[in-house]
């Protein structure tokens, strides 16, 4: 019997801690069970074989859920898809875990738990069980990865150049008969430290898993060149034993020594292509500031940037990079914010505008109120998703995990019917082809490149699309993204700018067009209505001179009055002037004609004469039309929903080149029609902003946020596109291609390499006059094989999109 805490979410009366209960109580081997709605946490006693997953489902049967934290830590000493396969088992079989998910290309494991259950210490005792360890990773984002993988590639390099100069000298020794190199002892000294020494990973690594009686890829290296070093030793101190059987006492000192040294050579090249998978990690990390220019007690103090607190006030000059998230408070700059959008045009920035960590200021000094710190920035925010998406697996893996999970002891089975078909029905020598092919079969096998296929290709993918200003929260959505045949957009912030832009200004009598802009926008310059901003911002676009009106007045309906000098000036809709004594009628076909384009008509009156008429529309972004078209050159279905009547509808569809889109739709109608696409087989992706989108975000196969919108739209997407153009929608739909496209050739290359190689190895072809596969070309092909992989994935990073 034991005493549980489990965290419960979304309880909110007493009713509801009395259905927990009752679904509690109900579980076979629960004895007592007391929920505290305070707390929000449930004590249950229950016997040691009660599954902690019926717990969790009777919880979330009633409609509530287990509260559970995320963490993600290091494991060191991983080398191929079994020793992952036995971290996740050592971690899935802790009581309070309730997801894992290991990444032998980042060397990291993400773990969802029960904090009240279990936590990382009980994580890194579990996984040191099983011959690896476990490092925290910390908080603020620093390049340990990198330093790691270094560490590792010199420890490497050290043993594969020492191990190199040796093998040399035994195959000089046992091929060419130089005197002193050819004695049985000089080669027996010489393949001892290439074996235990430029070897001790290989063992420590199979022992590890032998103790837990599990096999990887280490254990084939193991068993094979020990095979022929032991074999070897026997011959060079008891050849007595090999004479009396009538057999040769051959030595194969060259073998096992050559064998290790291209394995080391193996991974020597796949751990200096492995850390260029996560190259775009370390460009995101390597554009955090390292310190900070803050006010503090009336004077300026460069300060570590952990010690910027929110609410600080940063100076930030030309050519300095900015330390953290803020708004401008005073100054005026052009920021280069491509790290974040991957535009290379600066930014303009002024009082109130945000601004960016890791984003480099240009040629203005500016201040800014720090408003997001540390892990909190937006910067931070792009590094962690990216890693939990190059962390995560896509459903393609499954396959290429299920057949890891038996390849090694399915290779050693494999291995020992070789020998016994050749010891026993082969030609002479048959023991010693026996144990050459023997060896062949398991040094040629290689679950690595199974193992490194799909992440090592998610891990490029993501990175590149973080460079493209494409964030993608899942390996998932990366996958679901290239069978895309419908995109949904919603009109308001995607497809337009979302915001009133005058389009069209019209004189009515001989007054200059910009004479009448100029007029109006003095009189509205003091108006928060979003026409109003529309009118002042085209005067200031054209650098026109504007003055402060005098007795300004909104009025209700649409419109204002005010006096720009000695001139009475009235702005508004056609009904309103109408209401002042001033007779729109002159100029009832211009404001026929701007409705029927879908603009709003406001009318200009000057000393009660009408002057001119504005057009006023949301206008298209840039880059809408030409993400559209190319988004149907790929094949795709273009949809659009919007608010607007049918009319407005209509014109915009038609200006934009799409042909289907459903009109007057309100928010939780969005659902609605993703439902109904879904129903007619379509896979469907939903582009939105806004915060009423994210229920269809959510519905869709893939949901798209634009980053310029809010941060619930953001949750609930699958991909978010910080630059807010409808051009990356095209992006990340050619990334999800590009990147399946890369795995599929992974996948069956590391299939097609293993099936192909392995019956080669164990001699298939010589009963047909083929030859017999030395063991130094099977190690020389199973490092290929590894290296083959990551490297196709890297040939992501420089395609185009």
């Amino acid at each position: 019997m034991r005493t549980l805490t489990i965290p419960v979410k979304g309880m909110t009366c007493a009713s509801c801690v009395k259905a927990v209960e009752n679904a509690l109580r109900r579980i076979d081997g629960v004895t007592d069970v007391s929920v505290n709605f305070a707390s929000e946490k449930a004590t249950i006693s229950v016997s040691e074989d009660v599954p902690l997953e019926s717990i969790v489902q009777a919880v979330k049967a009633e409609g509530y859920d287990v509260a559970t934290l995320k963490t993600e830590f290091a494991v060191k000493g991983m080398t191929c898809a079994a020793c992952v396969a036995a971290v996740e088992r050592a971690l899935k079989g802790l009581y309070g875990v309730v997801g894992v998910n290991v990444n032998l290309a980042s060397e990291k494991a993400s773990v969802e738990y029960i904090p009240t259950l279990t936590g990382f210490e009980e994580f890194r005792k579990a996984i040191k069980a099983q011959g690896y360890e476990a490092e925290t990773i910390t908080e603020e984002f620093t390049d340990r990865e990198k330093e790691a993988r270094e560490r590792e590639f010199r420890d490497i390099l050290r043993r594969f150049r020492l191990s190199a100069v040796l093998s040399v000298l035994i195959l000089l020794g046992s091929l060419t008969g130089i005197p002193v190199l050819s004695e049985r002892f000089v080669l027996f000294a010489l393949a001892t430290p290439v074996q235990f020494w430029a070897g001790l990973r290989f063992y420590r690594a199979a022992w590890a898993a032998a103790r837990h009686f599990s096999t990887n890829m280490n254990t084939l290296v193991v068993v094979g060149t020990s095979a022929a070093y032991l074999y070897s030793v026997v011959a060079t101190f008891l050849p007595g034993i090999f004479e009396r059987g009538g057999l040769e006492a051959h030595l194969y000192f060259d073998t096992s020594a050559v064998i290790i040294t291209l394995i080391l050579l193996g991974r020597l090249l796949e751990a200096r292509a492995k850390g260029r998978t996560s190259e775009a990690i370390r460009k995101l990390i390597g554009l955090q500031a390292k310190t900070a220019r803050v006010e503090r007690d009336g004077r300026e103090v460069e300060v570590p940037i952990g010690e910027v607190v929110v609410g600080d006030i940063a100076v930030v000059r030309p050519g300095e990079r900015i330390p953290v998230d803020g708004v401008v408070v005073d100054g005026y700059s052009s920021v280069d914010e491509s790290m974040l959008t991957g535009e290379s045009m600066p930014v303009e920035k002024s009082v109130g505008d945000q601004v960016f960590g890791g984003t480099i200021n240009k040629v203005g000094s500016f201040k800014l109120r720090a408003t997001r710190i540390g892990k909190d920035t937006a910067l931070a925010q792009i590094i962690r998703l990216v890693e939990e998406a190059q962390g995560s697996k896509a459903p393609i893996q499954r396959l290429a995990d299920k057949v890891a999970s038996i390849f090694v002891p399915t290779v050693i089975g494999i291995a020992a019917v070789t020998f016994l078909v050749w010891n026993f029905l082969g030609p002479e020598p048959a023991f010693t082809m026996a144990l050459m092919n023997f060896i062949a079969v398991l040094i040629i096998a290689c679950p690595c490149a199974l193992g490194l296929a799909t992440p090592t290709a998610i891990m490029v993918g993501t990175g590149k699309g973080a460079e493209r200003g494409i964030l993608i929260r899942d390996a998932e959505a990366l996958e679901t993204a290239h069978k895309i045949d419908t995109v949904v957009l919603d009109k308001t912030g995607t497809i337009t700018k979302g915001e009133p832009e005058l389009t069209d200004i019209l004189s009515t009598d001989t007054t200059e067009e910009e004479s009448v802009l100029q007029i109006a926008a003095s009189a509205e310059k003091v108006s928060e209505h979003p026409i109003a901003e529309a009118i002042v911002r085209k005067a200031r676009d054209l650098g026109l001179d504007l003055v402060e009106p005098d007795d300004f007045k909104a009025i209700p309906g649409g419109g204002i009055r005010a006096r720009v000098g000695v001139d009475e000036v009235f702005i508004g809709n056609p009904s309103l002037l109408a209401r002042e004594g001033i007779d729109p009628a002159p100029v009832s076909g211009i404001v026929d004609r701007l409705t029927s384009e879908g603009k709003t008509a406001v009318l200009v009156s000057v000393n009660r004469e009408l002057k001119g008429v504005f057009g006023i529309s949301d206008s298209l972004k840039e880059g809408s039309v030409e993400a559209i078209a190319e988004l149907r050159a790929m094949g795709i279905e273009v949809v659009m929903l919007t608010g607007d009547n049918e009319r407005m509808a209509s014109r915009i569809a038609g200006a934009v080149g799409i042909e289907r889109f459903f009109a007057e739709v309100l928010p939780e109608g969005k659902v609605d029609i993703i439902e109904r696409l879904k129903a007619e087989g379509k896979v469907v992706a939903m582009v939105g902003d806004g915060i009423n989108d994210a229920p269809a975000l959510a519905e869709a196969d893939v949901g798209i946020a634009i980053g310029t919108g809010t941060d619930i739209a953001m949750e609930a997407s699958d991909i978010t596109l910080i630059k807010g153009d409808l051009r990356s929608v095209v992006e990340a739909v050619k990334l999800s291609k590009l990147t399946l496209r890369t795995i599929k050739q992974n996948l069956f290359w590391a299939f097609f390499y293993n099936v192909i190689g392995i019956p080669i190895a164990a001699g298939v072809l010589y009963p047909f006059g083929g030859p017999l596969l030395n063991p130094m070309f099977a190690s020389a092909a199973m490092a290929f094989s590894s290296v083959s992989v990551v490297s196709n994935s890297l040939r992501l990073r420089k395609k185009s999109l």
